[in-house]
């Protein structure tokens, strides 16, 4: 018989602290919020073990929500920060919170190397595709033309795409969901926390300040069955009103079919989430409106090795084969001299 004491069922208000909850009325990190508090307690890890890291911006108010260990980080910073704390601390969850800005604009490097070394970390991208907390400038996700308070005659970047970019930079999970897709947003979550390496998740939430309706199109009743494709693993692309649409390939290139002249669900592109090879599942990344319905749900879940593990197997068969270090020998080791 195990003597370790079991340990105690978490529920979700086990996850709020004692901070009063200060977004603007309306915002949809008020939902991301509620639906992680579902998740946790479902993983079975304890408070003390689960830790949130943030930059700056509205989605990394986060840390002060959660009634668990928490780092309010450096502006863009916060994957540097949690990788650290991951490798000297690999038995902790450790979720990243952060915003199209923070992560894609000053944060854009540490978020790349984040992904593509695969630490076991939980990155969720907050995307409004807007700066809120500085009041409405336009963010690296804003759309062309989009008049913000710093691009008052239309925005002129071309926006980036920060699945793309994760897929780009091999990371092995890649999720897209949306703040008032409550069960889907759950389970997007849950899928996250337990893949093995980073996994990064966007969700589309909507700044009903500065950025109100930037996602109509994929929330509306009238719309969402047309404009987005709710992604099943080994399913065929199918979406529309009455489920009769398809995307199959032409050579290289995605297309709308219609099904039933001619056409059947054999004939459609059907989705792989564990193909190796990320090709598809970047181009899924680049299907947007209004040309394509834009898909949600799991676009990568692959299985690499992770960083933390290979450093700190690194760091054992060194230290076994030349004993561990010594920081005031090595200080006085080699040519030294002293400042008379």
């Amino acid at each position: 018989m195990s003597t370790e004491a079991a340990l105690p069922v978490l529920k979700p208000g086990d996850f709020a602290s004692d901070q009063e909850v200060r977004w603007c009325p309306g915002c949809g990190d008020y939902s991301i919020l509620a639906q992680m508090k579902k998740v946790l307690p479902t993983l079975g890890i304890p408070l003390e073990k689960t830790v949130f890291v943030s930059g700056i911006g509205c989605s990394s108010r986060f840390p002060y929500y959660m009634n668990t260990y928490g780092i309010h980080s450096i502006h863009g910073r916060a994957p540097a920060v949690a990788s650290g704390l991951k490798i000297s601390r690999p038995d902790l969850s450790v979720w990243v919170i952060t915003g199209d800005g923070d992560a894609l604009s000053i944060g854009g490097n540490h978020l790349m190397h984040a992904i593509r070394r695969n630490l076991n970390l939980n990155i969720i991208l907050f995307n409004n595709r807007i700066y809120g907390l500085t009041k409405g400038q336009y963010s690296p996700t804003s759309v062309l033309g989009q008049v913000t308070k710093s691009t008052p005659n239309g925005v002129i970047d071309n926006p980036l795409h920060p699945l793309s970019v994760a897929i780009g930079c091999e990371a092995t999970f890649v999720a897209r969901s949306i703040d008032v897709n409550i069960k889907h947003l759950t389970m997007v979550l849950k899928r996250a926390a337990e893949h093995v390496g980073t996994s990064f998740v966007e969700v589309y939430q909507n700044c009903n300040v500065f950025n109100d309706g930037a996602f109509e199109y994929a929330t509306g009743r009238d719309t969402k069955s047309e404009t987005t494709l709710e992604l099943e693993h080994g399913k065929p692309l199918i979406f529309g009103k009455n489920r009769d649409k398809g995307i199959r390939l032409n050579g290289m290139d995605p297309e709308i079919v219609e099904l039933g002249k001619g056409i059947s669900e054999d004939d459609l592109l059907f989705h792989d989430e564990k193909a190796p090879e990320p090709s598809l599942a970047y181009l899924l990344s680049r299907m947007s409106q209004p040309q394509f319905p834009e898909p949600i749900g799991v676009f990568r879940a692959v299985d690499h090795p992770r960083y933390e593990e290979r450093l700190n197997e690194q760091i054992t068969s060194t230290q076994k084969a030349r004993g561990k270090g010594d920081l005031q020998t090595l200080f006085t080791s080699g040519e030294t001299w002293t400042v008379e």
